[in-house]
């Protein structure tokens, strides 16, 4: 089984890099780019089989390491 892992700023946090990304995108043109935002994706594959146990060690990973609960969202996502 896989996990895939969605990580993003929560709102009202800075984000340098999503902005800088929508400038950058500005000067290339893109015209009508409103904010942008930029997170990070982690795909972790699994030996386990059974998806509520899955779920609840990448639950575990996300509050212990793969992201920051003070500032950032998480989502899970598992896969077959």
């Amino acid at each position: 089984m896989k996990a895939r892992v969605h990580i993003s700023y929560k709102n009202g946090v800075l984000d340098p890099q999503g902005r800088a990304i929508g400038q950058t995108l500005g000067n290339l043109g893109f015209a009508g780019v409103g904010e942008v935002r930029q997170g990070k994706l982690i795909e972790i594959e699994l030996a386990e089989t059974d998806a509520g146990a899955a779920r609840q060690a990448v639950e575990a990973m996300c509050q212990r390491l793969l992201a920051n609960t003070v500032i950032e969202n998480y989502s899970i996502e598992l896969v077959d």
